[in-house]
This record gives C-alpha cells, structure tokens and sequence, in this order.
C-alpha cells in the first residue's frame, strides 16, 4: 500500500491532479474558519456545545456535520454543499416525474450539462432562502437562552448574511466541480468527506480525556471497553465496504445479427444491481424528515407542541423506531425513482438482449422487478442498523455521541463510499502506467 502510494506521485499526471485536489480541500478548509460579519462566534460555539449536551440534535446539526462545524462557528462556509445536495436530490426526482426532464436526462451529455445548470440554480434560491431564516434565527435572544449573538441586528446584518453564505456555497460549488475536472475523485464528495474527516480530532479529543491515561481516577472508559470499541468500528467498516460494493450480477445474453457482411452480438454480459442503491441519500431523507419536529420546537414556544416534539429526540425509543422504518421506506423509493426494469427491459429487447430463462418484455421486467425488490430489502435493513447503531453505542458504553457518530450513521457511509470511490481511480491510472495498485498485490497477469 505504501509503494503504491509512492508510485502515485511518480506519474506526472497522477501527481498533478492529486496535488489539485489537496490544494482546493486545503483551501476549503481554510474558508471554513473565516467568520460571517457581525457574528459573536465564541457565543453562538457555546449555544451549540449546550444543544450538543442534550443528545437531541435538529437539522442544525446535519448542516453542522456537512459543513465540517463550519455552521456553530457560522463561517462563511456555514451552509456548506447542503443546498446543492438539496437541488441535486430535488432535481433527480422531478426527472422521474416531469417528461421533459426525463426526456432532457436522454440527450447524452448535453442534457446532463443543462440539468447540471438548473441545478446550479436551485443550489442559489435555496442558499439565499437558508441564509435569510438563518439570520432571523440568530436576531432572536429568546432561542439562545438569554445570548446575544448578534451584535448589531437589522436588514443590514440580514443582507450581509445572506449575501456572505450563498457566496460560500457558490464557491465551495465551484471548488467541487474544479476537483472533478482537474483533480481526482467526485469534487462534491470529497468536499462533504473532508468536513466529516475534520471532525476526527475533536472525537479523539473527547475519547482521551474519557480515557484519562495520566490520571486514572477522572478515568470514564476502561481499556478493555477501548478495545471492544476498535474492534467494533473495524467490524463496521468491514460491512459497510461488503454491502456498498455488494451487488447481484443478472446474467444477459446478445442474439447473433448479421448485418451485410457483418456479425453483430453474440456475447455474455450481465447487469450488476447493487444491494444498496439509495445509499447515504435515504438516511438524509429520514433524518430531515424526523428532526423536523425538534427544529419547529425551537422557533414555535408551544409547550404542548415542545412535548411532543420531545418524543422524536434520540435517545428516544419511539424516534429509534421511527428513524428505522424511514431509512427503509426511503430505500425503497429511491431505488424506484432511479431503477425502472420496464426500460431495461425494453432496452435490452430493442438490442436483441434476454435474460437466460425468462421471456424478453414483460416477463423480464417482472424478474428484475422482483430481484430488486429481494436484494434491496437487505440493503435498507443495512442501512438502519448502521444508521441507528451510534445510539446504542450511546446507550451501551456510555461514550458522547461525536465520538459514537464515526461507528455509524451518514459520515462513516460517506467516508467508506468516497475513499473507495477515489482509490479505484487512483488504481486505475497506477494500471495503465503498470504500476501495482492498492487493490491488488503481486504482478499484473501478462506483463514481464
């Protein structure tokens, strides 16, 4: 592994675009630490370690872990990539609905680049819309509890707010898509994952002073604990790599065509469905969906509406199960937004391709249909476990939740999923250049 990340820096390309990418996420993160005017940073830190006490969370906290913190200190960089994530989904859906969405989505890279600009532009009107109530919601003391945050409140600051936020959304955004052109790796991910990865420092940080090797008395976890707690997250490590890489391989077979002189087809070839197709984008559903209620408690002073809202915390068994069942429901509808097996089935058809054993049409629309509908059940009760799996860490070994959150949850399905995504390309430039790779050790098959 060490030698092929060495060799990494002897192909000139290969160099240059990884050089790229560590300059724009170094740039990033920089970005992340310059505050928006007008904001008394050490204040509204202090608002959010109290809300970080109560185990609650509220979609705050979702911005937050996106964001690699940069929204309790309310940087320039607060809202992160979130309004883009945002438009993205949002446009993804309304593709499976508006027929000349879908239609555009057909036309190659020409229709891609024209969603790919209204998405630019649904990342603006929800970045402008975001900041305006993020600013209203810092003008008030009364959800602080009794802290002034803002120091100098108006249309002024609001403006200021708005135009500073949607500013850094717009240029994290162009960062992004400069590390997927210059660089290595999907630029939008590697953003989200360098702010997850930012995070490791303070959970250590956390997980030593529970340790408290130099003074045993103050000591809150013993090292056998440490030591279930590092085989735990290799454990999960491991299954999150098998289910994201898992997939069902359906066999295909092309009929033979002559055209004039020519034999077309012939061949075998299959289709991979992939175990987990929804991936992190379910869990960012459900958690929108179920800390909804918590965030509306913190701007509406009812106290009816406050306990009810109270059920749907964590730590609760009630948003346990819920949170659950969401994570499931939402598995299954992307999974049905983004894979049709009528089309495939067409397709496949259209190009004298047939499943071995079913009968091309709707029989074969009717197999996939019903493969996807097995395999994914696996892939959505996955998905819960390790989404709901650092609650009861929680609950089990009695450790905060920052340190709890890389053992599950969105940032270790991110993590996994970009650093795999960014070694296969890595992997694939040492190949050509016959370079060994990290994947794979010994020599390539072939080559002397």
């Amino acid at each position: 592994m060490l030698n092929a990340l060495v060799n990494s820096f002897k192909i000139p390309d290969l160099k240059r675009k990884l050089l790229v990418t560590l300059g724009l996420l170094t740039i990033y993160r920089i970005g992340c630490y310059v505050p928006t005017p007008g904001i008394d940073g050490a204040t509204l830190a202090e608002f959010f370690n109290r809300i970080a006490k109560t185990q609650g969370g509220t979609l705050f906290g979702i911005i937050n872990m996106f964001s690699g913190g940069a929204m309790e200190r309310l940087t320039i960089f607060a809202l992160g990539i979130m309004p883009y994530i945002s438009s993205s989904i949002i446009l993804q859906l309304l593709t499976a609905v508006i027929p000349s969405l879908e239609k555009l989505a057909k036309e190659g890279r020409a229709g891609a680049e024209k969603i790919n600009q209204y998405t630019r532009y649904g990342t603006v009107g929800l970045a402008v819309i975001q900041s305006f109530f993020i600013a209203l919601w810092l003008e008030n003391p009364s959800r602080f509890e009794g802290l002034r945050v803002v120091m100098y409140p108006g249309w002024g600051f609001r403006i200021l707010t708005v135009l500073t936020l949607t500013t850094g959304t717009i240029f994290i955004m162009w960062l992004g898509e400069q590390i997927q052109e210059r660089g290595i790796g999907n630029g939008i991910s590697l953003v989200i994952t360098a702010g997850i990865i930012s995070r490791i420092p303070a959970a250590f940080h956390q997980l030593y002073i529970l340790i408290s090797p130099l003074n045993p008395v103050n000591r809150q976890i013993q090292p056998v604990t440490l030591l279930i707690m590092a085989a735990l997250l290799v454990g999960v490590i491991f299954a999150v790599v098998l289910i994201t890489q898992g997939q069902r391989k359906i066999p295909v077979q092309y009929a033979r065509r002559v055209v004039g002189r020519k034999i077309f087809g012939g061949q075998s070839t299959y289709i991979p469905l992939k175990v987990d197709t929804a991936g992190v984008i379910a869990i960012i559903f459900a958690q929108s969906i179920i800390l909804f209620p918590a965030t509306l408690a913190s701007f509406i002073p009812n106290p009816t509406f406050q306990r009810w809202a109270q059920g749907l915390v964590r730590g609760h068994l009630l948003y346990t199960a819920v949170y659950a069942l969401l994570i499931v429901f939402f598995c299954y509808f992307y999974t049905a937004i983004v894979f049709n097996p009528v089309d495939l089935s067409e397709n496949m058809k259209k190009y004298g391709g047939f499943i071995p054993g079913i009968r091309p049409g709707g029989s074969t629309a009717e197999f996939l249909d019903r493969v996807m509908v097995r395999i994914t059940l696996a892939g959505a009760l996955f998905v819960a476990f390790i989404a709901i799996f650092p609650d009861f860490l929680m609950a089990w070994l009695k450790v905060p939740y920052l340190v709890a959150s890389f053992f599950g949850g969105t940032g270790i399905l991110i993590i996994v999923g970009v650093m795999l995504d960014t070694i296969k390309q890595i992997e694939s430039h040492l190949l050509m250049h016959h370079y060994e790779g990290f994947l794979r050790a010994g020599r390539i098959r072939g080559r002397r």
